[in-house]
């Protein structure tokens, strides 16, 4: 990996950090200011003031116990470094308690001249054991 590519990296470990302790801050501090946090099954959520509110929801909400493996890492322009990544973890409800396992799937986009340590987007997606029906059906 190349220095940028080894920075993200840093970034993701971090992040990790910040979803399995509940920190809405230290997520943040992940985010660029015009960062975008798109949780699955949620609208975006643009801007330090939406960014943190929408964690804070998910927090309130939920408690993750997350470890991501890196698929991929890759530097698509001098600007530009793309991440994907695959956790496996679980998924506590904090109003009902019940733990789930909950694969999931993210991808993360840093932007150079917001700082490699900050990323501007982040999607989350868990995938489905419907997908190959879904992908037979549209094919026809």
């Amino acid at each position: 990996m190349n220095p940028d590519e080894n920075a993200v990296a840093s970034v993701l470990k971090d992040y990790q950090m910040a979803l399995n302790r509940s920190d809405a801050e230290a997520a943040l501090e992940l985010y660029a200011p015009d960062g975008v946090f798109m949780p699955q099954h949620s609208r975006a959520s643009v801007g330090t003031a939406a960014v943190r509110k929408a964690y804070e929801a998910v927090f309130a909400a939920i408690t993750l116990t997350v470890k991501f493996e890196i698929a991929e890492i890759r530097q698509i322009a001098p600007d530009w470094v793309l991440a994907r990544t695959n956790s496996a973890g679980t998924t506590k409800n904090n109003a009902t308690g019940p733990r789930v396992r909950r694969p999931t799937k993210s991808s993360f986009s840093f932007r150079r001249s917001m700082g490699l340590g900050r990323s501007r987007a982040i999607a989350f997606a868990q995938p489905t054991r419907h997908a190959p029906d879904v992908l037979r059906k549209t094919r026809r």
